[in-house]
């Protein structure tokens, strides 16, 4: 029978086949005691594994059988805790981790790929919630399938619209779909705390933000007064897009915010009457830019229409479709989105007491 230390060392060195990612490098709790003659233990990920949890367990098993353990039984948990964010600006009450999601310009998918990721996170057992810091052209509500004006319980804060089994604030829920928001940037700053703030968010592991294409305003305000734990940057293989995503890598690098990898849109056409693939916009820019700053590229989603009939009728793929391929797709970036955040350093901020110091 192995001891706990070889059983920890192999469990630690096992390299989950969904994200690439050692179960070491993303800091696993693990208890392992003996029951007779046989090995009982506790594992609990800082990530979600809801969708292939069963699988992961009997790969696990193999791996300790290998290594000489030939009775042992493993109860598998998550456990998402808060990561480190930037440097003096505080935790969001009730919220653990805040994945931004930018593409430093327009059209290239990022709105649907933000809210198919939420799904597939809430999909693989975490509770998540969607921002929508697009203050000038909100498009969360219409991808959720929800119309409501959100309700106050207490006339302090507001309650977040849940669709799908996700929490989602935009300022679409307040006003008409049609209205133009002609509002300055200071205007539109003050909006996006206050949705972020005042909104009753309710014990959400992640909190995806959709941000505007660009670096103004309300990336600014992301930088220095919300608590951004990581983020995701969408792109085209194409070299224009790939030129203003270089951009949202250098924003989140100056102002500290790890930047969890690439995640390459439209990546090929698939032709919806013979299946034929091809790629329109180029090969391979997704994992140029993955390579030339030394970050992950997440997954590659294909220009397929049912992605866009989805998102327009209020259904993303990852729920009109959960066990279909495109969902598939999303469902793996999220994993491997969970697994780098685990990587992350954790927040210990909570563990030490406020000092305040009057004179009496």
């Amino acid at each position: 029978m192995l001891d706990q230390a070889q059983v920890q060392e192999v469990i630690n060195d096992f390299v989950d086949p969904q994200t690439e990612i050692r179960l070491g490098d993303t800091r696993p709790a693990i208890k392992v005691r003996e029951d007779g003659d046989a090995l009982q233990l506790d594992i609990s990920l800082g990530y979600p594994v809801k969708g292939y949890a069963d699988s992961l367990k009997t790969q696990l098993l193999d791996a300790l059988k290998q290594a000489g353990a030939d009775k042992a039984e493993i109860n598998l948990s998550t456990q998402v805790v808060k990561h480190k964010v930037q440097q003096g600006v505080p935790a969001l009450e009730n919220v653990k981790n805040i994945i931004a999601v930018a593409s430093g310009k327009g059209g290239v998918g990022k709105s649907t790929t933000s809210v198919n990721l939420a799904l597939a996170l809430a999909a693989e057992g975490a509770k998540v919630g969607v921002l929508d810091a697009d203050i000038y052209g909100p498009s969360q509500p219409r991808m959720l399938g929800a119309s409501k004006r959100p309700e106050s319980e207490d006339g302090k804060t507001i309650e977040p619209i849940e669709s799908y089994g996700v929490q989602s604030m935009s300022i679409g829920f307040l006003i008409d779909e049609e209205e133009p928001m002609v509002w300055r940037g200071p205007m539109v700053t003050q909006a996006l705390q206050q949705m972020l703030g005042d909104t009753n968010w309710k014990e959400l592991d992640y909190l995806v933000i959709d941000l505007p294409p660009g670096t103004g305003d309300i990336q600014l305000t992301l930088s220095q007064k919300v608590p951004v734990s990581g983020s995701v940057i969408v792109t085209t293989p194409q070299d224009i897009s790939l030129l203003d995503a270089r951009k949202a890598y250098k924003m989140f690098e100056k102002v500290k915010v790890p930047v969890l990898g690439v995640v390459e849109n439209m990546s090929t056409h698939i032709c919806s009457q013979c299946g034929h693939e091809e790629h329109i916009f180029g090969t391979g820019g997704g994992q140029k830019m993955a390579d030339q700053y030394g970050i992950n590229l997440l997954g590659s989603l294909p220009l397929n229409i049912r992605i866009r009939e989805d998102a327009d009728g209020g259904q993303p793929s990852v729920v009109t479709d959960p066990e279909g391929d495109i969902a598939m797709a999303y469902r793996g970036i999220a994993r491997r989105v969970a697994a780098r955040l685990a990587m992350q350093g954790k927040d210990y901020s909570a563990a030490f007491p406020n000092i305040k110091v009057t004179n009496s």
